[in-house]
Order: C-alpha cells, then sequence, then structure tokens
C-alpha cells in the first residue's frame, strides 16, 4: 500500500504496565520525543479514550478551519495525516511526533488517546485549547472490542465476556476508561481551555455540537457552512469516505468489522447480557462515586 513500508510478519502486542498505566510499544517506543513535543499557543489538541468520536470531531475541526481555504485535503490527504496521532509510532509511518512537527497548517490538529496525566507538558504551558470527547462506558467498551478484533495493532480481546472484565479492570490500551474520563473532567477545573463534549450529544444534535465548538474555538462560521459540515459528517458519509474511514491501513481487517462500526448511542444493548449488564452497573457506581461526571447510555 502506497506509503507504508508494512512488515511481512506480524503479531499482535502485548499489554504492560507502563507509567500506572496499560500500554503497547506502538504508543511508548518514541516517549522522550512525545513529552518533548513543543506544543504552539494555537495547536488544538483532540483528546478522547479510544472509539469515543476521536475521528469525528477530527473531520469536523479540520472542515471548520480548512473545508474552505485547502479543499484538496479532503480528497488526497487521510485524516491520520491531516489530524496526527502523537504518541502512535506504527511500523512503516513516520512516528505522530513527526508528523505534527511536519504540519503546516495554522492551527495544527493533533490528537492523542493520552490520559490526562501523561499528555505534554507544553500543551498545559502554551495554553492550547483542548477538545476532549467522552462516550457513555458500555458504549465505549462494545466499540473498542470490535476494533480490537480488527486491528492487528491491539491485543486480542478474545471474546466479549473476557474483554469486558478487562475493560472494567482498566486492562485496556490507554488504561481504565474511569480515570480517562475524570481526569479530563477534573482538569476542567484547574484549566479553562478545555471543551468537554459528549458522544450522546453529538448523536442526537450534531449542528448544535458544531455550533458550542464554533463558540470556544472562537469562530464565526456562518450558519450555512456549519449546516454543510454538519451534513458532511454524518455518520454515514464518514464511512463511505475513504479518507476518513482508515480503510487504507493495513493494520486493519475490514473483513472483520469496519473501523466505523454503527456510530449509535445504546448498541451495548446487543452485546450485555442482564447479568453482565447488573455486573457492570454495580461496578460502574463504585467507579464513578466521586465524579459530578454523568453520561447518558440511551438517547
Amino acid at each position: 500500500m502506497e506509503g507504508f513500508n508494512f512488515p511481512e510478519t506480524f503479531s499482535r502486542p502485548a499489554l504492560f504496565d507502563f507509567e500506572g498505566v496499560s500500554m503497547i510499544n506502538f504508543f511508548t517506543d518514541n516517549w522522550e520525543n512525545i513529552q518533548n513535543f513543543k506544543a504552539r499557543p494555537d495547536d488544538i489538541l483532540v483528546a478522547t479514550y479510544p472509539k469515543a468520536g476521536t475521528t469525528w470531531v477530527s473531520y469536523i475541526l479540520d472542515l471548520l478551519y480548512f473545508g474552505n481555504t485547502a479543499p484538496e485535503r479532503q480528497t488526497d490527504l487521510p485524516i491520520y495525516m491531516r489530524v496526527p496521532f502523537l504518541e502512535a509510532v506504527i511500523p512503516g509511518l513516520p512516528s505522530g511526533v513527526e508528523l505534527a512537527d511536519s504540519l503546516c497548517t495554522t492551527p495544527r490538529l493533533i490528537k492523542t488517546h493520552l490520559p490526562v496525566q501523561l499528555v505534554p507538558k507544553s500543551f498545559w504551558e502554551q495554553n492550547c485549547r483542548v477538545v476532549y470527547v467522552a462516550r457513555n462506558a458500555k458504549d465505549n467498551a462494545v466499540s473498542y472490542f470490535h476494533f480490537d478484533r480488527m486491528n492487528m495493532g491491539q491485543p486480542d480481546p478474545v471474546d466479549w465476556s473476557t474483554d469486558l472484565q478487562k475493560f472494567k479492570d482498566g486492562k485496556k490500551v490507554f488504561g481504565p476508561w474511569y480515570d480517562h474520563v475524570c481526569g479530563y473532567w477534573e482538569k476542567k477545573h484547574t484549566y479553562s481551555n478545555i471543551h468537554y463534549m459528549f458522544f450522546e450529544d453529538m448523536v442526537e444534535d450534531t449542528g448544535r455540537e458544531v455550533e458550542r465548538l464554533c463558540s470556544f474555538l472562537g469562530l464565526s462560521t456562518p450558519t450555512e457552512e456549519r449546516d454543510r459540515i454538519t451534513k458532511g459528517v454524518h455518520f454515514d458519509a464518514m464511512k463511505q469516505n475513504n479518507m476518513i474511514n482508515y480503510s487504507t491501513v493495513p493494520l486493519m481487517d475490514f473483513k472483520i468489522s469496519p473501523f466505523m462500526r454503527k456510530g449509535k448511542v445504546g448498541d451495548w444493548k446487543n452485546h450485555f447480557t442482564v447479568a453482565q449488564n447488573e455486573q457492570f452497573d454495580e461496578h460502574y457506581k463504585q467507579r464513578m462515586k466521586n465524579t459530578t461526571l454523568q453520561f447518558r447510555t440511551q438517547i
């Protein structure tokens, strides 16, 4: 595949503990360069737990800033080149740090799945805008399971019940969902430049969320333009768009599951048994008892 020098033999990576968080080597191999990354004041960091709407928000931001001025980006550059994945070191590709450093856009749009305590310090020091997207735990667990099934660059999820247990135990890549969503929520108290979004709100009313995003970014995007973007980022449109849907990445086996699977709220009901749901609710209550953060599992 063009742009990839992909190794002939490839085995799934093993999970290990790194700085107190479950990680794989693809996100720690370049650690010193990641931590020393030089953010600029106008950089925008898209931060999420995996499978919470990262690509969706990245695409919205890309259209808001460059949809008119550089339309060729939409047809020539896959989203992972336009919005580099900062900590990624994938065989055969430039590292996320290299891609971010070589961006010549203003602002630079950069994505991360790092929990808040591992984000390079320069983002906070430069007072960068951070757009965080959170998704309810049940749908997030289901989406992450299907993602790991089809992505050979992730540990093998084995089966749904094994993987659900791993999710509860925080033994997924990038650590516990609970710590991730709460970490950025708490950070808002001391760092005002975070816009905290919910996947469920975006599904419910994408236009409203695009408007709120513009307001946070200080953009006076005309209504017609926002409407056009809202239509363009509809899930089905993105799923068909080869520059957005990751179909150009050889690590991912679309025969198992598409990268963009359903994009719905409430799909967890098709996966959780009654017993799993009751146990999950009990565990969730314990893990979330000290936060004001609240989620909807249906809309």
